[in-house]
């Protein structure tokens, strides 16, 4: 089966003053991208389309769901990391913001979320999709750790974050019935030319 792994569009800087989770909706911008991704994978034919529950994911697949046909199907194990969080900054922005954050970040130093937690849950949810979906193209609208997650899986890295994809970036995974695993493409971003 083929799984393609679209991280969500860009979303609006959310900060709760309650503590409740930030889980931010998609900028003019990720709404924007969220449409190109879908015109860009028009041709490739899907047989089903999980996202993630959070916002920034759903709103992701909503142009691709109606392009090709698709229900969304809702995926809890495929929730980012910061899903209980009070704020999200997009990465970039925390990058400049707060480099010493972001670089704790990219190591997989996350605070009081236990990665390793998160990474096998992201790993086994997409594994079980894949299980479920033996000869058929899915994809999957999901978060940049997930992305990272699921690669590192199939590639035998340990599990860190080592890559930032591109904003509804498309990665490309080959699982074969046997359960081997490879890698097509990582963080195609060519439908986002042009886009500031």
């Amino acid at each position: 089966m083929e799984l393609l792994l679209i991280r969500h569009g860009l979303p609006e800087k959310v900060v709760t003053t309650d503590g409740s989770p930030a889980d931010p909706p998609l900028s003019t911008i990720g709404l924007r991208q969220a449409e190109l991704v879908a015109e860009y994978l028009k041709d490739v034919r899907l047989d089903r389309l999980y996202s993630s529950p959070m916002r920034r994911a759903h709103q992701t697949a909503i142009p691709l769901a109606r392009e090709q046909g698709l229900v969304i199907e809702t995926e809890e194990g495929v929730a980012e990391y910061d899903r209980d969080a009070g704020s999200y900054i997009p990465v970039e922005q925390l990058k400049e913001e707060n480099y010493e954050q972001w670089q704790n970040l990219m190591k997989g130093e996350m605070g009081s979320v236990d990665f390793r937690v998160f990474y096998d849950t992201a790993v086994s949810s997409l594994a079980r999709i894949a299980d479920d979906n033996r000869g058929k193209t899915i994809a999957v609208t999901c978060h940049g750790g997930v992305v990272n997650a699921w690669t590192a899986n199939v590639l035998g890295l340990q599990p860190v974050m080592f890559f930032n994809p591109n904003y509804t970036s498309v990665s490309r995974f080959k699982v074969a019935s046997t359960g081997e695993k490879s890698v097509i493409t990582l963080n195609e971003h060519f439908h986002l030319k042009g886009l500031s």
